[in-house]
């Protein structure tokens, strides 16, 4: 049987923060961004808050029918840079205002985003510790792939290690240049993907809403 995939919403809040506070707080780019485990802690569940918030809002969230994997991708125009000029200051403000790492990274992936062509930006994928290499996280991608493939949509993501990188690579992405280097920290690859079939000329991401 395949994954069954659905839209998520206001009901599904606590459950997607739980799954993306477990399956990041320990990732490296989080690490990186709350260096205290401490603080991580106490903090990290407001970022991923944060960023359910700013997808339910640009753009929209999918989750597996059992819950155990979620993707958040914000609907790009073109023409406008990720979360605005001054998102990063404001999200960090919201978080943890005396974190600079948050605006810091925000500055430097939007620095990364290209801007000329209206498009989906996988910003997070997360999947239970435990579910991990079933697939779950390729089935919620490729669902809108699919949908980029059809409507003539390009993609956009950035990977945050050389595992998700290569998987990205064979659905289709391609590296845009150069990596983004956190300073002291992990290296992320901004990625762009091409539509597969552009019969369609699509370019209002709000059909993804």
């Amino acid at each position: 049987m395949g994954v069954v995939i659905r839209r998520a919403g206001e009901s599904d809040r606590a459950d997607v923060v739980r799954l993306l506070d477990e399956a990041f707080r320990d990732d490296p780019v989080s690490s990186w961004v709350f260096p205290g485990d401490e603080h991580r802690r106490r903090r990290h569940g407001a970022l991923m808050e944060a960023f359910l918030d700013l997808s339910l809002s640009q753009g929209f969230v999918d989750i597996t029918e059992d819950g155990a994997a979620v993707a958040l991708w914000w609907s790009v125009p073109a023409g406008e840079q990720e979360g605005g000029e001054e998102g990063p200051a404001q999200l960090q403000a919201a978080v943890d205002p005396d974190n600079a790492r948050i605006e810091e990274i925000g500055r430097l992936t939007g620095e990364a985003h290209p801007t000329d062509r209206a498009h989906q930006y996988l910003h997070m994928i997360g999947v239970s510790p435990e579910r991990q290499g079933e697939g779950l996280g390729s089935a919620l991608i490729g669902a809108v792939l699919d949908r980029c493939d059809r409507e003539g949509l390009h993609a956009y993501l950035e990977a945050s290690s050389s595992r998700s990188r290569a998987l990205y690579t064979r659905l289709g992405f391609e590296d845009t240049g150069k990596a983004v280097e956190l300073p002291d920290g992990p290296r992320l690859w901004p990625m762009w993907r091409e539509p597969r079939s552009s019969a369609m000329d699509c370019g209002d991401p709000g059909r993804f809403a």
